[in-house]
């Protein structure tokens, strides 16, 4: 009987671990996971992920305009 070359592989050395995971370093203010190498902004003992940044400033009261 025939087998798929993958199906071999996997029988005998076992499922590869096919992604590499981050090391998770926590949450931010918002509770996004924060991972090594994010880049964050620290702010009165607050760490905020810089992809949220915009959200956290319009929760302190900032105003976004264009001029």
């Amino acid at each position: 009987m025939l087998e798929h070359p993958s199906i071999n592989q996997v029988n005998k050395t076992g499922y590869a671990n096919v992604v590499s995971q981050p090391e998770h370093m926590g949450t931010d203010f918002f509770g996004s996971e924060l991972l090594v190498g994010d880049d964050v902004v620290e702010y009165d003992g607050e760490v905020v992920l810089r992809d949220n940044l915009n959200e956290f400033l319009t929760a302190l009261g900032f105003t976004f305009k264009t001029l």
